[in-house]
């Protein structure tokens, strides 16, 4: 006879036998696009790791580039790569665009391709956010069916075999197109045009965009889109954001042929694709320079927009300008992001562009129509001299952070602090947002960084919830007559006082630009916290569903939130995964309550946006940390998975 006990360890050994494979066979899931798949959702239908026991999540593998303290002219390398996973086999790319291949279970290196990317120069946004691939669906075998395509800092494209880490030889030149060749205008010097972001890959194209030094002159380089084969690297097609064809309806907008003498308005972010409709969809930035317009009176269309292009020809199929005439650095560096609305029963494309206005827009994808209202309203004029401000702004029905902030309304941790901020706010121009730079100084708020930023938005498609963080600080701009101006005595002035000031000189403008944060003396905010925040929004309603300070600046106390670079996602299991903040932390949150429910110290901040996928039937949990300066210094892609 049998002991009862005995059955029962019997039971629970072949339980937990049959138990094993099942889990083992559990099939992969990858991230195959910079933002999960190729409309940017963010979105992951795993749950394997849930709401029940995200509590429980550790760090599974670490792995280092070696780039934590690389040596190059430029002070700050950020390590703010989100990495693709696809065919059994994750893909990072470093700051300085080498690419690593990595075993997704245990973190091993399998292979590595340097770029080898010039170091003597001093790289004004020195990243690189991500790699994408194409499989060449006319090649059943042999190298380079799986291309690998990153684009490096000092602005060339590689197509890189992702078996073996070789280049690519039929593309291009030895694997290189030189993205710096074939612009209508030149950059004026070598760092003044690099490349931070991922291309987008649909069809048998693959397409790029392009980063541009701000605020340096009248004209600096052209900001064109560019498609090439995937196969042989010729280009295909090039739209310029700053339209040249007097035909072009948008010519127009471009005053006294402006368009002809500007350059910029290009797509620093991350473009994304809808193959079944064969468009991709472009964010586009502010004209140069960014703070005085007297040169491009107008409204300036494409630039400041949201732009579907058919992906075959480069076309425009529709715009949406968010920012009109900018005078304020807002451009669009949101990556847009794609998602199926559900309204009265029916099924509706949209496309969801967040913004540095703190605004989120909601536009039907085929047609750019917004869905949630936006109103046209007039906002202040300038007092500069040769200036003209556009005299309305769009703005959206969904706002994800405050605008404006008057003096009353100061924050300081004393009461010497509240004084400062309340005579400073005092002695700016400040008639609310879009009020523009002026000679006295201006108030912004949201400043140049947002309102939402590169880290842009995640959405659940199912419950209809997007989410994007979001900074509230405040920022001042000045313009300043450039007559017998000396740099080197205001920024070693600006350094005595600890006011922060950063100059740049505009030129052609007459103007230099200074600005910096609102703080006071001590250094603390001007602006009542929360600094920052994560936002979640109702897609059926337009109204926010939840936000919850994001991070804070004190040890101990209340969540002060935190400023913030760096984007979500959103799963299956219920759950928000953010980095984002000054602090070297990483976080779950609830999506359907933005409840905190998970924490994980890191070695730097993690100045990136995370992945997840499945690998050997485990969910992990991806970030970069490193993103430099107040981050903190760091080269270190940790996951983490359920013990």
């Amino acid at each position: 006879m049998t002991h009862p006990s005995s059955g029962l360890a019997a039971l629970l050994a072949a339980v937990a036998v049959c138990a094993f494979p099942a889990t083992a066979q559990r099939p992969p899931v990858d991230w195959p696009a910079y933002g999960g798949d190729a409309g940017g959702a963010r979105y992951s239908p795993l749950a394997d790791i849930n709401r029940s026991n995200v509590a429980t999540l550790k760090p599974a593998w670490t792995f280092r580039t070696g780039h934590a303290s690389i040596a190059t002219e430029s002070d700050e390398p950020r390590f703010e790569t989100t990495p693709i996973v696809v065919d059994g086999t994750l893909y990072l790319t470093t700051p300085l665009g080498e690419l690593i291949a990595l075993d997704p279970a245990t973190g091993a290196q399998r292979w590595r391709f340097d770029p080898r990317s010039r170091r003597d120069a001093d790289y004004g946004d020195f990243a690189n956010r991500g790699v994408s691939t194409w499989l060449d669906s006319a090649a059943t075998r042999g190298p380079c069916r799986r291309r690998m395509f990153v684009a490096t800092i000092d602005a060339r494209l590689f197509a890189v075999d992702g078996a073996t880490g070789q280049a690519c030889p039929d593309f291009g030149t030895a694997g290189m197109v030189d993205l710096r060749r074939g612009l209508r205008a030149p950059p004026f010097e070598f760092p003044a045009y690099q490349v931070t972001s991922p291309p987008v890959v649909i069809g048998n194209l693959v397409i790029t965009g392009s980063a541009i030094a701000d605020n340096s002159r009248l004209n600096p380089a052209s900001g064109e889109v560019r498609a090439f084969d995937a196969r042989t690297g010729r280009l295909a097609w090039r739209w310029d954001p700053i339209p040249q064809d007097p035909r072009d309806p948008a010519y127009a907008t471009w005053e006294n042929h402006s368009a002809v003498l500007t350059g910029a308005a290009n797509v620093w972010s991350v473009m994304v694709a809808d193959p079944a409709r064969g468009l991709i969809f472009v964010p586009t930035s502010s004209p140069g320079p960014d703070y005085f317009g007297g040169r491009r009176p107008g409204s300036n269309r494409y630039a400041n927009s949201i732009v579907a292009l058919r992906a075959a020809t480069g076309d425009v199929v529709w715009d949406f300008q968010t920012v009109h005439h900018d005078l304020w650095d807002y451009d669009n560096a949101s990556p847009p992001a794609l998602v199926t609305l559900t309204r009265a029963g029916r099924a509706i494309p949209a496309v969801l562009q967040a913004t540095k206005t703190g605004m989120l827009f909601v536009l039907r994808r085929d047609t750019g129509e917004p869905l949630f209202p936006v109103a046209e309203r007039p906002v202040p004029a300038t007092r500069v001299p040769g200036e003209r401000a556009w005299p309305t702004q769009p703005f959206s029905a969904i706002t994800l952070s405050p605008h404006g902030l008057s003096a009353n309304d100061a924050w300081g941790s004393t009461d010497a602090d509240r004084a400062a901020c309340r005579s400073l706010i005092g002695e700016l121009e400040n008639d609310g947002i879009f009020t523009p730079p002026s000679v006295r100084g201006t108030l912004a708020r949201p400043s140049n960084i947002g309102g939402a930023h590169w880290g842009g938005v995640a959405v659940h498609p199912d419950r209809q919830i997007a989410v994007a963080p979001v900074n509230t600080i405040a920022s001042m701009v000045q313009l300043i007559a450039d007559d017998g101006f000396d740099d080197d005595s205001a920024e070693a002035e600006s350094d005595r006082l600890n006011q922060g000031y950063e100059y740049t000189r505009m030129e052609g403008t007459g103007y230099i630009m200074r600005r910096r944060f609102l703080r006071a003396p001590s250094g603390a905010f001007c602006t009542p916290p929360p600094w920052g925040t994560l936002v979640a929004v109702d897609l059926a309603t337009g109204r926010k569903a939840w936000e919850v300070p994001l991070g804070t600046m004190a040890p101990t106390g209340p969540q002060t939130g935190s400023p913030n670079l760096g984007g979500p996602i959103v799963t299956a299991g219920g759950l928000v995964f953010i980095g984002a903040t000054l602090e070297r932390a990483f976080r779950a949150f609830d999506l359907e309550t933005g409840a905190l429910l998970w924490r994980a110290e890191l070695p730097a901040g993690a100045r990136a946006t995370p992945m997840t996928y499945r690998a050997g039937g485990k969910q992990y949990v991806v970030i970069a940390a490193g993103g430099s300066g107040s981050f903190g210094d760091g080269d270190h892609l940790v996951a983490f998975a359920l013990p």
